[in-house]
């Protein structure tokens, strides 16, 4: 059985391409990650994107801990887009996860660095379509949209809703009830 989260796919697609930061949000183990890194992902390779095109990175992985420093972030999927002819999609997991670090290029203590200079800085290569999840108070808050200057786009995660998890039982509602009273909407 398998949630197929039509409705958010759906706002992914029709974002696809608008030059803006894609920011999934909600709140933990909601589907961010499996909506963007199976369902989308999926999407796309079906409709002819090719396994070389895509940048994924989860920064929740331990094997991935130097990427959050935003300086290796950076450098990181940078490397990674060899082919000016090529639109690649990066997909990034539990952004939130980089670090805000001093600026080692100014005297000034206060100047940092964080995770929206780092994706505003890639946002100026115009073959990289960008997609970030995240999910504590910070990624949750209207602050992360005034962060990316307009240059955002939110698609705001939900757990399932009881329609939502009809779909799964085949319209078999009185399982579906039973389960979802039971366990809740959450994937």
């Amino acid at each position: 059985m398998e949630l197929k989260r039509t409705a958010y796919l759906k706002k992914l697609i029709e974002k696809k391409g608008n030059g803006r930061v894609k920011i999934v949000t909600g709140l933990r183990r909601c589907g961010k990650s499996y909506l963007l890194f199976e369902l989308y992902r999926r999407y796309l390779l079906e409709n002819g994107v090719r396994e070389d095109q895509f940048i994924t990175l989860s920064l929740e992985e331990i094997e991935n801990a130097k990427y959050r420093n935003p300086f290796e972030l950076d450098k990181y999927i940078r490397s990674r887009i060899t082919d000016s002819d090529k639109q690649y999609f990066v997909l990034i997991d539990e952004i939130q996860y980089v670090s805000e670090i001093k600026n080692p290029y100014l005297d000034d203590s206060a100047a940092k660095i964080n995770f929206t200079d780092v994706v505003l800085g890639l946002m100026k290569n115009k073959n990289a379509d960008i997609y970030i999840t995240g999910s504590n108070s910070k990624m949750l808050s209207s602050d992360i949209l005034t962060q990316f200057r307009d240059r955002g786009d939110e698609i705001r995660v939900y757990p399932a809703s009881f329609a939502e998890f009809c779909e799964i039982y085949d319209g078999d509602m009185r399982n579906a009830w039973l389960d979802y009273y039971t366990y809740g909407g959450m994937p």
